[in-house]
């Protein structure tokens, strides 16, 4: 029974290599294309202005805490112990906030970046359908998935100028 199964199973592998021969393929790297893109170049410099209050809030946390730290480095064996007990404290709660801040603008940037993907995707699946259909190909892979492929074959750039329309 095992046998025979395995026969019917090379048999069909056997067919299917010559449908594999005749079969189109492009290669895009989805993620350079995209991000490359005039959209999300605009995208990113709305991010940087929508943010850069946040992110200078974070910086000055951070700078904040690392002169605390550098603080107790550098003076805390001399102080005494209800004094160095003080600038721990005001260190770690310097080390709170700015993890807080870092976390929640890390988490709005990142929600904020889902929804651009989300936005482009319908543009990007119909730039992809052009490219299939301009070149004649049976399949488009995304670069992560193809370990090598004739630069004639690798569409990114053309998938970019769709974009940019």
């Amino acid at each position: 029974m095992f046998r025979s199964a395995m026969m019917v199973a090379l048999m069909a592998l056997t067919l299917s290599f010559p449908a594999l021969a005749d079969t189109r393929v492009g290669v895009v790297d989805l993620r350079q294309a995209l991000f490359s893109s005039n959209e999300a170049k605009t995208f990113s410099e709305s991010l940087q202005r929508d943010f850069a209050d946040d992110e200078a809030q974070v910086r000055q946390a951070q700078e904040e805490a690392r002169k605390l730290k550098d603080r107790l480095e550098k003076d805390g064996a001399m102080m005494n112990e209800s004094e160095r007990a003080e600038l721990t404290g005001q260190f770690q709660e310097k080390v709170k906030e700015f993890n807080f801040l870092k976390q929640r603008l890390d988490s709005t940037v990142a929600s904020r970046k889902q929804a651009f993907l989300e936005n482009a995707r319908p543009d990007v699946d119909a730039a992809v359908k052009e490219l299939l259909e301009e070149h004649d190909l049976d399949l488009i892979l995304p670069s992560e998935a193809v370990v090598y492929v004739k630069p004639e074959m690798n569409l990114t750039d053309e998938l970019l100028d769709k974009l940019n329309r």
